[in-house]
């Protein structure tokens, strides 16, 4: 039997590159030129650092999650999921406090907070390309074999 497997083309996948990687020197140039203090911009590369892995982790976890959940095998431990969710909302929320909280002007604060949310929204684009095309490649030697 052969299963037809949805596959990105290659121009959505450059695009979703091209954001991630946008979204990353964007923040990157705010993190670069942020005024003030060494140990608040340390605090700041931290946080989007923090973020920006912990959204790879939700990403993958959710998408185990319901992997498992269709094929009725075991997911993740209940402990797991509060580790994961409660360390995404933890790097977010740690970020935003520290942003919101920084003695500079309200511009620059709104670029970093701008370009910070996009590098989140691009990194659970950028997982979800990436697993749709590891599970397909997946589905392609499976069919192959």
């Amino acid at each position: 039997m052969q299963v037809q497997m949805h596959r990105d083309t290659p121009a959505w996948q450059l695009q979703v590159w091209l954001s991630f990687l946008m979204a990353v020197f964007l923040c990157g140039v705010g993190l670069a030129w942020l005024p003030g203090q060494a140990m608040a911009q340390a605090f700041m590369v931290m946080g989007y650092v923090f973020c920006l892995s912990a959204a790879f982790v939700l990403a993958k976890f959710v998408r185990d999650s319901e992997q498992a959940r269709r094929s009725a095998q075991p997911a993740d431990t209940p402990m797991f999921k509060w580790v994961v969710w409660g360390g995404f909302f933890l790097a977010m929320g740690l970020t935003g406090w520290g942003l919101w909280q920084m003695p500079i002007n309200e511009t620059y604060k709104a670029f970093l907070g701008v370009s910070w949310l996009y590098l989140i929204t691009s990194t659970f684009t950028l997982a979800k390309t990436l697993r749709d095309k590891h599970e397909a490649d997946r589905a392609a030697v499976r069919q192959a074999q």
